[in-house]
């Protein structure tokens, strides 16, 4: 039978995603305690397990990001600068994208911010203010009326079975997992605008229609070399699977074009006389050879995050577990069937078939089959205070150029409204949004008193999601966060109490001030 054990902190954090880590660093730089579980063998999520580089908006490097974020991004470089044999003009390079990948001015690779944020957590871990339990899944919760009691997790490796305890909880799960677990009134999938009145909202209401999810890979390409790998068992089915509302079988070089919809054909690698953005190959590039010394590297490495992989055939959020692992499988049979087909069959400029230098890259990826956990797109969303809707944040309906002004703000964003081919059968989502602040509201259940919603789970809808779900947001969610519950411990006061109560939300916001989060954009006009 398995041992149970019990532990307390200040603050418990289930899911040490983006989110997490910055929640447990927010809470131990106010001298908390915190316990932070994770489920898989990396802390990091999206910016390591889940092998995507950071998705961000066109002022990173100037403003729109919270101090200790910047903190993480200036790590990155430093660690390549420390660590790697660059050239002398990268090195010098204050803005150093390893990779130079056109999706993100700061591309690198999973590994990397793995260190960079292990070396962050380093001096609490070290002092005690911070314990990290890897490979540990949330089993139940309990909860007496208005308040989470208790979470157990179970060690994947070793099955036992481990009570955590405290005042004060944060959900930083990729799925949202510890809402229905706690009792936590929460919704999924797409509203209908008759709920919400959001113009790009569905007619009808779907709980079960989520945006796709993505087993993202590592790529190299040695020329001359054949690195193909077995015919992967579902092949025939992905090879011939052609999607209703896509204008090629999936596995092509054509895909719709996000914004318009309209057929776009692009090619492998950078075809001269074409547009950067036309080359898959540089779109996420985490190391560009030409970065570092002569003979470091025999190829560029990428990781495959594109929309041939995107999996919407099921949900895997309040299925069976059956169902989510089946789910998942054949996700991991879509993107390996994929590889496949660019190795053997994908058409190239020449006129040939197929590109078996292709190398797939496990140690990227930290995995044995070389696939990166799931990228998830969309999490349960509490049923918060405040729930932002795309009026907040859309140009056709805020004046200016910036989104609605929210008097509780705990952080800034800036991202496109990006809603990936969903479980519904919908297509791209893919409209302007507004540089917009997160609100206090969004991170409170409008009923659980002492859980923070710490992720991708605040109170958004299935449209809004598309804009607040990426990195530098996860973080400052996180962030915000984990000072929330230091501060309500440290004033014995409730999340609600430091919204509602003007005075007490000016010291929470000044206390964030401090700590380096920017509650409002500049004057974007001026720029």
């Amino acid at each position: 039978m398995a041992s149970t054990k019990k532990m307390t902190a200040d603050l418990i954090i289930i899911g040490g995603g983006v989110g997490g880590v910055a929640g447990a660093l927010a809470a131990a730089k106010l001298g908390k305690r915190v316990i932070v579980t994770e489920e898989t063998e990396w802390i990091g999520g999206q910016l390591t397990n889940q092998a995507v580089p950071p998705d961000e908006h066109p002022w990173i490097e100037q403003f729109g990001a919270t101090a200790s974020y910047r903190e993480f991004r200036e790590g990155v470089r430093q660690y390549y600068r420390d660590h790697y044999p660059l050239t002398a003009a990268a090195r010098k390079n204050r803005c150093l994208n390893p990779g130079n990948g056109w999706v993100s001015k700061l591309c690198h690779e999973p590994k990397v911010a793995l260190a960079v944020l292990q070396q962050m957590l380093a001096p609490f871990v070290s002092n005690g203010l911070v314990t990290i339990l890897l490979r540990h899944k949330i089993e139940e919760a309990v909860g007496e009326g208005d308040r989470v009691r208790s979470v157990t997790v179970r060690n994947l490796q070793t099955d036992e079975v481990v009570e955590l305890g405290g005042p004060y909880f944060l959900d930083a799960t990729e799925c949202g997992d510890v809402l229905p677990l706690a009792g936590v009134e929460y919704v999924t999938g797409a509203e209908a605008r008759s709920e919400t009145g959001e113009p790009n909202a569905a007619d009808e209401a779907d709980r079960r229609d989520m945006q796709s999810f993505t087993m993202c890979f590592a790529l190299d390409y040695i020329e001359g070399e054949n690195h193909t790998i077995p015919r992967p068992r579902d092949y025939e089915f992905w090879r011939n699977y052609k999607p209703s509302f896509w204008p090629d079988k999936l596995l092509s070089w054509t895909h719709p074009f996000p914004e318009t919809l309209e057929p776009w054909t692009r090619d492998l690698f950078y075809q001269p006389g074409r547009r950067i953005i036309d080359s898959l190959w540089l779109f996420r590039r985490i190391i560009d050879k030409a970065n570092f010394e002569a003979g470091a590297y025999r190829s560029d490495i990428v990781i495959v995050n594109w929309p041939q992989i995107d999996y919407w055939l099921g949900p895997i959020i309040d299925v069976s577990e059956a169902e989510r692992n089946r789910h998942i499988e054949a996700a991991k049979q879509l993107s390996l069937s994929f590889l496949y087909w660019m190795q053997t069959e994908a058409p190239r400029p020449d006129g040939g078939r197929g590109y078996p230098g292709l190398r797939l890259r496990p140690d990227i990826v930290g995995s044995a089959d070389g696939l990166a956990q799931p990228y998830i797109r969309e999490s349960r969303r509490i049923k918060a205070e405040f729930t932002v809707l795309q009026q907040h944040v859309s140009p056709e309906c805020q004046p200016g150029v910036k989104a609605a002004h929210f008097f509780d703000s705990v952080g800034i964003g800036s991202y496109r409204i990006d809603l990936h081919p969903s479980t519904g059968n919908r297509n791209y989502i893919d409209v302007s949004s507004l540089p917009f602040q997160i609100p206090l509201g969004s991170l409170i259940p409008k009923r659980v008193e002492n859980l923070i919603a710490a992720a991708k789970n605040i109170g958004v809808t299935h449209i809004t999601q598309g804009c607040y779900r990426l990195h530098p947001v996860e973080w400052n969610v996180g962030e915000a966060a984990g000072y929330l519950a230091a501060f309500c411990i440290d004033n014995k006061l409730k999340p609600k109490e430091v919204r509602n109560q003007r005075a007490d939300l000016r010291r929470f916001q000044d206390l964030l001030v401090r700590q380096g989060i920017e509650l409002d954009w500049p004057d974007l006009q001026a720029r």
